[in-house]
């Protein structure tokens, strides 16, 4: 079998691994194929690796890496449409799901939605053809690391 034939193969049965929140950073690439999108820069502190890519659908996601764990420790996205919030926020769409369902019947209006579960922090606003926001895993997030820079 020729190698293009066998990754013909491979990625026809392979499961998709997405770079999402609390996920490995060796993902990352998948979550790029995942959203069509093209992978613009990649940013290093002495804290965090920032991976910036442009979905096709022209939303901005940012997925910020910690050197010494290897996971996403955040997200943060900008653009004209929100991005696959159950890819970005992996395991942790369920609890967003659930949390934002009680911030919107407590309310009972439309708006940002702001959750902070204490492990979960997640933000969301915007409005037709520009969304913005962040979220990040607490436990994750690595020492000396500002929660203002996740943005």
């Amino acid at each position: 079998m020729t190698r293009f034939a066998t990754l013909l193969c491979v990625l026809a049965f392979a499961t998709p691994a997405f770079a999402e929140l609390g996920g490995d950073a060796s993902s990352i690439t998948a979550d790029r194929v995942h959203t069509q999108g093209a992978l613009l820069r990649i940013t290093s502190t002495d804290t965090f690796t920032v991976h910036e890519m442009q979905s096709a659908t022209g939303t901005m996601i940012r997925e910020y890496v910690s050197p010494l764990s290897g996971k996403v420790f955040a997200v943060a996205w900008d653009g004209p449409f929100l991005p696959d919030l159950r890819q970005v926020l992996g395991s942790y769409f369920d609890t967003y799901q659930r949390e934002a369902a009680r911030v919107r019947t407590a309310r009972r209006a439309h708006g940002p939605i702001a959750i902070d579960t204490g492990e979960l922090v997640v933000q969301v606003a915007g409005h037709t053809r520009y969304f913005t926001g962040r979220a990040y895993a607490t436990r994750l997030v690595p020492n000396g690391v500002e929660r203002a820079s996740i943005k």
